[in-house]
């Protein structure tokens, strides 16, 4: 089957699904699924990271359908989520991914004040983590413990998108100093020679030295965690795109010819580049991160390089597709076999964020996207 008819399917099978999931699911926040049913993580984590995925899935689906029971979701779900722009132990490193696809969606498509003041409050936020003299956006919280205040991790490369869009409203140059100078830190610091990234970098908070690096959510220290892998090769794409600045096009497509030549020849990814042969442990969420940051560097790329990166990505996606996609109505998710950190305990779960960039991937190639990032 050619690539156009394949997509189009895929796309048919997701708006099947999409809707009665959605309506099964209202009042809830799904983070993962037990028994084929998503949970309500806002009910344990009313702060948890992913709270704002289910809204971004919400405004793609509303998008590319025009279905008010999307919109209407994604707007309760912006408004719910108030109790964590609110909580002053709940603001972390992750306001990009909590507010970019709810907030600032709401406010380009509708101009909704509200959605606007919650954004530019989730980016002063987001901003006040900067450390000067490291260079860095500080990672997470320390709850009292004050030994992390120098790590930084790579996630926030995906956070970044919050600054920029904080600089186009506003025109505030701040905004894009402080995303430009993270992003420079994490070029140096990060991305090793070959493409590969680490997960956490540690700094001294005073003096912004370089300590070390730590293995993370990956399999061990100096090892390769994909979804890292997948951070940093969309975050830097996206960097160019609002900067235009060549460094960060470049080191995107270092990582992402890093990531292309260690993909397996089934298209499934690994949690970890380098991990064990055995037991073999696979991450979804990582292979359609990494398929939407292929596609979206593609298309700052010269015809004979496009070609590269959008083959690499339509590989991973036909492998989902046969090999992790659960298309059963009755089931609430769409990815299978998705993993939050080699070394857990849970290993091959549904998780949120590998739906919604499996559907922007989809999107991507349909001209259905809303581009949130």
């Amino acid at each position: 089957m050619n690539d156009k008819i394949w997509l189009e399917q895929i796309s048919e099978k997701i708006k099947k699904k999409m809707l009665p999931v959605t309506e099964r699911t209202k009042g809830k926040v799904p983070y993962t699924t037990k028994d084929g049913v998503f949970d309500d993580r806002y009910a344990i984590d009313d702060c948890w990271w992913t709270n704002g995925f289910w809204g971004g899935i919400m405004w793609q689906m509303f998008h590319a359908t025009g279905k008010e029971v999307y919109r209407e979701t994604a707007q309760w779900l912006e408004e719910k989520m108030d109790v964590n722009l609110m909580s002053s132990k709940g603001m972390d490193h992750d306001s990009g991914f909590k507010w970019l696809p709810t907030a600032v969606v709401n406010y380009r498509l509708h101009g909704n004040t509200e959605s606007k003041n919650r954004a530019m409050l989730a980016a002063d936020n987001l901003a006040g983590r900067f450390n000067p003299v490291g260079k860095f956006i500080r990672a997470w919280n320390d709850d009292g413990d004050a030994s992390k205040a120098g790590w930084a991790i790579i996630d926030c490369m995906m956070n970044l998108p919050l600054l920029y869009w904080a600089y186009e409203e506003t025109k505030d140059p701040r905004y894009m100093h402080i995303a430009t100078m993270h992003a420079d830190t994490v070029m140096e610091h990060f991305v090793r020679a070959d493409g590969s990234v680490k997960h956490i970098c540690e700094f001294n908070p005073l003096t912004g030295e370089y300590i070390k690096s730590q293995g993370g959510q990956g399999y061990a220290h100096g090892s390769s965690w994909t979804r890292g892998q997948g951070w940093a090769l969309y975050g830097f794409t996206i960097s160019y795109m609002h900067t235009k600045d060549k460094k960060y096009l470049n080191c995107a497509k270092r990582v992402a010819n890093y990531f292309i030549a260690n993909i397996p020849e089934d298209g499934l990814i690994p949690v970890d580049f380098r991990q064990p042969e055995e037991p073999r442990r696979l991450d979804t969420t990582a292979a359609a991160l990494a398929a939407c940051g292929l596609i979206e560097l593609a298309n700052h790329l010269v015809e004979t390089d496009k070609k590269i990166y959008l083959n690499a990505a339509m590989k991973i996606l036909r492998a989902l597709d046969e090999h992790c996609c659960n298309w059963f109505l009755d089931t609430d998710n769409i990815l299978e076999k998705g993993c939050a950190a080699y070394h857990f305990k849970v290993q091959e779960q549904a998780i949120i964020y590998g739906d919604y960039y499996f559907i922007e991937a989809i999107w991507k190639l349909t001209n259905q996207e809303l581009f949130i990032w």
